[in-house]
């Protein structure tokens, strides 16, 4: 008899949420929702690094600069002390899986060993080509795939 081996792991997945409009100009909470809204950041976690490393980031898009896994690590620290938060999740091996994890969604690349957002692009502008267009293009395809396939 022939199984047919089934593989739960996806080989792309993507969250998207829905909030409210933007209503404060205040960076940080701007994106802390992004992360939210995107499934960087799960609801009620305390564990929120990743908003810190997205906004040093932005700031060294602004002024061209790539930054090494250390840097991003040196600038996230002094923005977390800036907002008085703790300084949870800022070991270098957590700083290079959240890097990872921007990597993943396409809103972070690395060259060499250094990072920067793809491209130095605003990111609705990687939203539209990267994520939009090509991730959740793919990833709608094969759901209606399995759609079209249960009849």
């Amino acid at each position: 008899m022939l199984k047919t081996i089934s593989r739960d792991t996806p080989l792309a997945e993507l969250t998207l949420r829905r909030y409210e409009k933007p209503y404060t100009k205040d960076k940080r909470e701007l994106v802390r929702k992004l992360c939210l809204s995107t499934g960087l950041l799960q609801p009620g976690d305390s564990r929120d690094i990743i908003v810190d490393i997205l906004q040093v980031l932005l700031k060294s898009r602004n002024k061209k600069i790539l930054l090494s896994s250390e840097e991003v690590k040196t600038e996230t620290i002094n923005l977390r002390k800036k907002y008085k938060l703790p300084l949870k999740g800022v070991a270098a091996s957590n700083v290079r899986r959240q890097l990872k994890r921007l990597r993943d969604v396409y809103l972070v690349e690395k060259i060499k060993n250094d990072y920067r957002i793809t491209e130095f692009e605003p990111l609705s502008v990687i939203f539209d080509k990267r994520i939009k267009e090509m991730y959740l293009k793919t990833i709608l395809e094969r759901v209606k795939e399995y759609y079209d396939n249960v009849q």
